[in-house]
């Protein structure tokens, strides 16, 4: 995950970069909405079924109103402290021996997907879907000549 500041195009303030991944499903780039590239419908899901839809990604982690690294702070048995300090044991828990901070099997890790599996066969289909991983554009720093090619 890249994290160098930016300059923000809509309050024009230094910021830290945005950061996204790319959907399990689909492996398809989420976008966010400050992007050239249209923003889709994205789902965060966990394995016991909770589900956190997405119409209009922003960059900075969030899906349905929920934040991914609070979510897995949570999943990995987080309790305790400031929502911004579970968020913060969270991207300790991803990143820890770990640079990509993506899944690597040590911890719980929701899914990003574009398709919600139906609640019939949602464990099954839970353990059929990749874990997401990291974006390497950050939803927003895509190429002008892939964005040429894929977004006419």
């Amino acid at each position: 995950m890249k994290t160098s500041p930016y300059i923000c195009p809509i309050n024009n303030k230094k910021t830290m970069g945005f950061f996204s991944w790319k959907t399990s499903d689909t492996d398809r780039s989420i976008a966010n909405q400050y992007s050239n590239r249209p923003t889709f419908t994205v789902h965060m899901i966990t394995e016991d079924g909770q589900v956190f839809t997405e119409h209009d990604y922003e960059g900075y982690g969030e899906f349905g109103g929920k934040d991914f690294y609070e979510l897995v702070a949570e999943l990995n048995g987080v309790t305790e402290g400031t929502a911004q300090e579970k968020r913060l044991k969270a991207i300790e828990i991803c990143f820890k021996d770990n640079p990509s901070g993506d899944y690597n099997g040590k911890f719980k890790y929701p899914k990003l997907v574009e398709v919600l599996p139906s609640k019939e066969n949602w464990l099954k289909r839970w353990k059929d879907i990749p874990y997401p991983e990291t974006c390497e554009d950050q939803g927003y720093f895509y190429t002008g000549e892939e964005d040429e090619n894929e977004y006419r």
